[in-house]
């Protein structure tokens, strides 16, 4: 099951990117909290500004910031994750939302730095009210903005109340052009998945999924115990995940392996 920490391990690749001084980032910073402000105000929702340089972020919470306790004032966390939001997410929701929000960096590294703004995810997840049952609301995320080096430095993940609390499969979760409208298929971005692990790491990972330990993944593949320790623990940082058996729940929803 998908857990809080797993949720942080989400953004690792995005906290380890190269970072650099950006020429009027406090200028850039304020621009950016002012404008996630007034959205709040005037849609009463919830807005994260997340500083992925100095691992931050700022959040601003209106009247439906209730259902996750949040104040109705400025937050600001020393941490890019929210996890007093995560925290309240359907575990099943939280790891599709982990899925589609690593195929959409992913997606976006491989576009150039001026055209990441035009693209958002949008999803219907689950989260626990305050009468203790689940209720959908929507979230959406937005790369606003990148350093003269490539590496992502802002991103705005908004939360809002839903009108649809239908029961659905999944989250429903798509990759949207904001300039056109157009839901990129998924073809678009899976087919970053394959450039997830090496093909040693898959042969390793199909067979934690198999149930073998590791001395018996050694001894079937021909290699030494420590490579296979190597292989576990960099499949377990390139899937953002906290243990191996989250990499394999991982790996069998995204088609990376078939048991």
């Amino acid at each position: 099951m998908t857990t809080i920490s797993a949720q942080d391990e989400l953004f690792s690749t995005l906290l380890e990117q190269s970072f650099f001084d950006a020429e009027h980032r406090e200028i850039l910073l304020s621009k950016y909290s002012q404008l996630a402000k007034a959205y709040v105000d005037i849609d009463h929702s919830i807005a994260v500004l997340s500083d992925f340089q100095y691992n931050k972020s700022y959040i601003y919470a209106g009247s439906f910031g209730d259902i996750f306790g949040l104040p109705s004032h400025s937050l600001s966390i020393d941490s890019a994750f929210e996890e007093c939001i995560f925290s309240k997410i359907h575990p099943d929701d939280l790891r599709e939302r982990h899925i589609l929000e690593l195929r959409y960096f992913q997606f976006q590294k491989n576009l150039p730095p001026e055209e990441r703004h035009k693209y958002n995810t949008f999803s219907y997840i689950r989260v626990c009210n305050a009468l203790g049952k689940y209720q959908y609301i929507t979230h959406r995320t937005f790369y606003l903005t990148s350093l003269p080096n490539g590496s992502i430095w802002l991103a705005l993940c908004l939360y809002a109340p839903s009108m649809e609390q239908h029961p659905r499969q999944g989250i429903d979760g798509k990759i949207i052009n904001n300039e056109t409208g157009e839901i990129l298929s998924i073809e678009r971005y899976k087919q970053y998945d394959c450039t997830l692990l090496s093909g040693r790491e898959l042969e390793v990972l199909t067979l934690v999924a198999q149930g073998k330990g590791s001395k018996q993944i050694a001894e079937q593949l021909n290699i030494a115990l420590y490579t296979v320790h190597r292989h576990r623990q960099n499949i377990i940082k390139k899937m953002q995940v906290t243990n191996g058996a989250e990499a394999v729940q991982t790996a069998l929803v995204m088609g990376l392996i078939v048991v």
